[in-house]
């Protein structure tokens, strides 16, 4: 809770604490990895890629010296811009699946010869419908990166 609230010097205490009573580097990691996604997310996409380098990097090294790897991972993460966006989207769509009826797919997504068009030949995108019905799961906080998503989402917006 510390890194979420991004208290960089209670967030190296409890990892202190956490390796003092003999906290598994695995249990560490797992859950640095799950925060990185769950509580940073695309305010800072690269939080993501540090976090799986240290789970993969401590596997390999152990203690002691994981302990430096495993502070410089905290103290990124304490340090980053925080969205939980990605959270709150995927359990939205999976709320909306399990209460809603299934959609069926749109013809021209199962079968590229009713009309599909091949975004990449349309300088990345080119309007066409990908579900049967409006629906809105994500709801970008705006913060970090997040930023730079939001431009060209609401350039091709339909």
């Amino acid at each position: 809770k510390s890194i979420r609230g991004s208290d960089v010097d209670a967030s190296l205490y409890y990892l202190g604490r956490l390796i003092d009573g003999g906290e598994s580097v695995e249990y560490i990691t797992r859950r640095l990895v799950i925060l990185a996604s769950e509580d940073i997310g695309n305010s800072n996409p690269n939080a993501l890629n540090l976090a799986t380098s240290t789970m993969i990097s401590t596997s390999k090294i152990g203690y002691p010296e994981s302990r430096i790897i495993l502070a410089q991972c905290v103290i990124y993460l304490a340090s980053c811009p925080k969205s939980n966006s990605s959270y709150n989207a995927i359990n939205s769509a999976l709320d909306y699946i399990k209460n809603n009826e299934i959609l069926d797919i749109p013809e021209h997504l199962k079968d590229s010869h009713i009309g599909y068009k091949y975004p990449h030949d349309f300088n990345g995108f080119i309007e066409q419908n990908y579900l049967k019905k409006n629906l809105e799961f994500y709801k970008s906080k705006s913060i970090g990166y997040e930023k730079t998503l939001n431009e060209w989402l609401s350039k091709i917006k339909i």
